[in-house]
């Protein structure tokens, strides 16, 4: 008896151990993207937000293509063109939210860009989740202040673009995701990211480098995409997805807060009203949003049917 207790109260505390721990990582990594944005921010001024891009992708894709060896992996056709349409898509996120966050304060290009994974965690929930979008809704209202017409609209325009991308990005994730294991599927999407980047942006910027900058651009691509990736995947090992996609609502908060201490960015009242809807929204769409059931998916296992719930997923920043 004492030995069944014993056991019992070892795993509870193995269990709140790696509770407290998935959530250090997954703050850790949230902070670590938006820091990483606005160490980015400074180096706009020499080489344009979209160069900033560029070359995030551009050293991320050398890194993890010496890292995965993704020629070793034999990739079904329909896998291969998926993590191709995932570069893509990582593509335009990362250009069009580094180009956000250059014309908005960084909170609420943040708020913006998760209506993306938002969006899907509500159209995959059931019942009453779909009125998270109705909060969201009422958050970018006040956010945007369309009545005002103060808010720059190309960035309203390219922060919404960066949340399809994310979304997108969520849905090839998880199709990847279905077929391969590991790194191996950012082992081919991130390298295409970076030449899709190197493709549409590079001949603008490229004229503008120095040494400095490609050093520079170095860490920031540790910063953001590949540490924060890192630390999000063991923090899923230890994590719920409910849980873990409750902590990444967080993240438009985090954006307000790095944004005020580091950029002296001051929010308006109406921007903290906005934040606060949409990372409640994203909390509650979170906690009920649940991935369609389909081949290879269900488990028969509820521990890992439960790690199967709630949609919103990080992007590579």
């Amino acid at each position: 008896m004492k030995t069944g207790l014993s056991t019992d109260h070892m795993n509870s505390r193995l269990q709140a151990s790696g509770l407290r721990g998935g959530t250090s990582m997954a703050l850790a990594a949230m902070c670590c993207v938006q820091l990483g944005l606005a160490a980015s921010i400074g180096l706009t001024d020499q080489i344009g937000a979209a160069g900033v891009a560029w070359l995030r992708l551009f050293w991320a894709g050398l890194i993890l293509i010496a890292i995965t060896r993704p020629w070793r992996t034999a990739f079904k056709r329909s896998t291969l063109l998926t993590c191709v349409l995932l570069g893509i898509a990582t593509a335009g996120m990362t250009i069009m939210f580094m180009a956000a966050v250059t014309r908005l304060p960084l909170g609420t290009a943040s708020a913006l860009e998760f209506l993306g994974p938002l969006s899907v965690a509500t159209a995959l929930g059931r019942g009453r989740a779909r009125l998270w979008a109705l909060v969201a809704a009422a958050g970018v209202l006040a956010l945007t202040e369309p009545w005002h017409g103060t808010t720059d609209p190309v960035g309203v325009l390219l922060a919404l673009g960066a949340a399809a991308c994310w979304a997108g990005y969520i849905v090839l994730t998880q199709r990847a995701g279905d077929e391969v294991t590991g790194l191996h599927a950012l082992g081919v999407s991130m390298p295409v990211a970076a030449i899709a980047a190197t493709v549409t942006v590079g001949p603008f910027a490229i004229g503008h480098l120095d040494w400095q900058d490609l050093i520079i651009s170095l860490g920031l691509a540790l910063l953001l995409p590949l540490i924060p990736f890192s630390l999000e995947l063991l923090a899923l090992r230890r994590l719920t997805s409910a849980a873990f996609g409750t902590l990444m609502s967080l993240e438009p908060a985090i954006a307000l807060i790095i944004g005020t201490i580091i950029l002296g960015q001051s929010p308006r009242t109406s921007a903290l009203i906005g934040i606060v809807l949409v990372v409640a929204a994203g909390i509650g769409a979170a906690r009920t949003g649940r991935r369609p059931e389909g081949p290879g998916i269900t488990s028969s296992d509820p521990r890992e049917q439960e790690q199967e719930q709630a949609p919103i997923q990080p992007g590579p920043g």
